[in-house]
C-alpha cells in the first residue's frame, strides 16, 4: 500500500525519506482532493492483468512503454536524475505503474509544501495536469515503471514557474473548487 507524508526541508541525499519529525502522514483522501489517484495492481502479471487492460480501455490510455531507471540500464543516467527531481508540470496526466523497484514522487499541496508518496511494486499513480511535482529513485536505485498516455507521449516537463499556462490554471480551478 503506498505510503505519503509531509517532508522536511533538508537539501541532503534527495534518496532519503526526509520525513518531518514527528512524521505528518498523508492519506489516500488528501491525494485524491489535490487531483492525484492510487490504483494497486499485480506488477507480476502486468502483461495479462485484465484490471490493467480494463483501465487502460477506460481511462483511453492507448500508448505505453517501459523505462528502468539504474545507473546500468539508463543512458545519461546522472542528467535524467537531475531532470527528474527539477520541479515541473506537464500539459497531460502523467500516468506511472511500478513494474519492479521503487521510489518517490514529490508533489506540493495546496498550500505548496512537500508531499512524498513514496512508490513500490504494484503502485499506479495519476498526476493530474498542471501539479508541480519531482521524481527520485529511493536508497535503493532502481525503478521499473509503466508510462502510460493518451495518444501519443509528450514528454515536455515545463519547470516551475509555470504559473501562466492553462494547464496551470486550469488545476488551480480544481483545488479552489475540492476545497469548497
Amino acid at each position: 500500500m503506498v505510503e505519503a507524508w509531509y517532508m522536511d526541508e533538508s537539501q541532503e541525499d534527495q534518496r532519503a525519506p526526509h520525513r518531518l519529525q514527528p512524521n505528518r502522514a498523508v492519506s489516500l483522501e488528501q491525494l485524491r482532493r489535490l487531483g492525484v489517484t492510487y490504483r494497486r495492481l499485480d506488477a507480476d502479471n502486468y502483461e495479462t492483468d485484465p484490471c490493467l487492460k480494463e483501465i487502460r480501455k477506460a481511462e483511453n490510455y492507448s500508448w505505453m512503454d517501459i523505462i528502468t531507471i539504474h545507473r546500468d540500464k539508463l543512458p545519461s543516467y546522472e542528467e535524467k536524475i537531475k531532470t527528474f527531481y527539477e520541479e515541473h508540470l506537464h500539459l497531460d496526466d502523467e500516468i506511472r505503474y511500478i513494474l519492479d523497484g521503487s521510489g518517490y514522487f514529490d508533489v506540493r499541496d495546496k498550500d505548496d509544501k512537500w508531499i512524498r508518496i513514496s512508490m513500490e511494486k504494484g503502485d499506479m499513480i495519476t498526476l493530474p495536469a498542471g501539479i508541480y511535482h519531482r521524481f527520485t529513485l529511493d536508497e535503493n536505485n532502481y525503478v521499473k515503471a509503466m508510462r502510460l498516455f493518451v495518444g501519443e507521449p509528450v514528454w515536455t516537463p515545463y519547470n516551475r514557474p509555470a504559473d501562466d499556462l492553462p494547464a496551470r490554471k486550469q488545476y488551480m480551478k480544481f483545488l479552489a473548487e475540492e476545497a469548497q
